[in-house]
């Protein structure tokens, strides 16, 4: 069965002035009632400004039962990974196991090489810093005590509470260079990419199930997931200006380069419907959907859809 999630527009609402936390955890709600698998939200310091995802995903877990809630995706680089760990285990705590931690190395822009220089992290140690402090944080979600020498150094440390969670959420890993395929298979749960076209993910997504047996671990056990943005609308040429202004604006660069390097679709329903299927043949069990606007109107149209897949 294919799951469907949905992501919060943290971004969109700092970039338009309207900065309010009720409304997001609104729409968090609504995409509960509606029968949504998860709800998901983004991660930026100052490089695309935003809610801190783990705070606001604290209060979405208190407002809602059932949906997963995740990063999507999480720059763990940036941050302590022994506070990270106290945090994840403690939003963990909250949701009752529904955590899925979605992370990231960073793109390589302008942008985002100044946010890891504002943070103080060196942005070229940015892969080392990623493996090694998710290794620790699983070290410490254990509850035993932890001794650690290399980037961080710690004795006999034990973290408390450790998550709901026997072991910590899922590590899904986002990107589509090529080290992410043993990266994937080697080390994390899922795959979660907002690049590679539907083929790309197929090819991928196999290869990584092929290193994931490779290192001794079970391919079944792998969840491939992909990040999508949609318009929908019958007037095809308003769906495009639509997509287009919002991609160029979010990204701060033309909406051409933007829609051929992530998946994107603007159109119709039955459109919207073919592109998520293209994904699920090629691998993919698990959508998570952005709007580009109007989110009340397209979280109605998309309800359900994985029961028309």
């Amino acid at each position: 069965m294919t799951e469907i999630g949905y992501l919060l527009p943290t971004r969109e609402s700092v970039m338009e002035g309207r900065p309010e936390a009720t409304p997001l955890v609104a729409l968090a709600e609504r995409a509960e009632a509606l029968g949504y698998d998860s709800v998901w939200i983004g991660d930026s310091v100052i490089s695309r400004p935003r809610h801190d995802p783990i705070t606001l995903l604290a209060a979405a877990a208190a407002r809602t039962k059932r949906v997963l809630l995740g990063t999507a995706v999480l720059l763990p680089a940036l941050r302590n990974p022994v506070v990270l760990a106290h945090q994840v285990a403690t939003l963990d705590r909250i949701a009752e196991g529904r955590v899925i931690l979605g992370v990231g190395i960073a793109s390589d822009v302008p942008s985002i090489r100044a946010e890891f220089e504002a943070v103080g992290v060196p942005f070229e140690k940015r892969v080392g810093r990623l493996l090694e402090g998710l290794a620790l944080a699983r070290a410490l979600w254990s509850g035993e005590p932890v001794t650690w020498t290399g980037r961080w150094r710690l004795t006999d440390a034990v973290l408390g509470p450790t998550p709901h969670r026997p072991g910590g959420p899922p590590l899904w890993l986002g990107g589509a260079v090529p080290a992410t395929i043993d990266r994937v298979g080697r080390f994390f749960d899922g795959w979660f990419p907002n690049s590679p076209g539907a083929a790309l993910f197929a090819d991928y997504w196999r290869k990584m199930k092929a290193a994931a047996a490779a290192h001794g671990r079970n391919p079944g056990a792998l969840t491939g997931a992909v990040y999508m943005t949609f318009v929908v609308d019958d007037d095809q040429a308003k769906a495009d200006a639509t997509i287009d202004r919002f991609l160029a604006r979010y990204y701060g660069q033309p909406a051409d380069v933007i829609r051929k390097r992530q998946p994107s679709y603007a159109g119709p329903l039955a459109g919207a419907r073919a592109a998520i299927a293209a994904y699920v043949a090629a691998g993919a069990s698990h959508i998570i959907l952005r709007f580009a606007g109007d989110h009340e109107r397209h979280l109605d149209l998309f309800a359900g859809i994985a029961h028309t897949l």
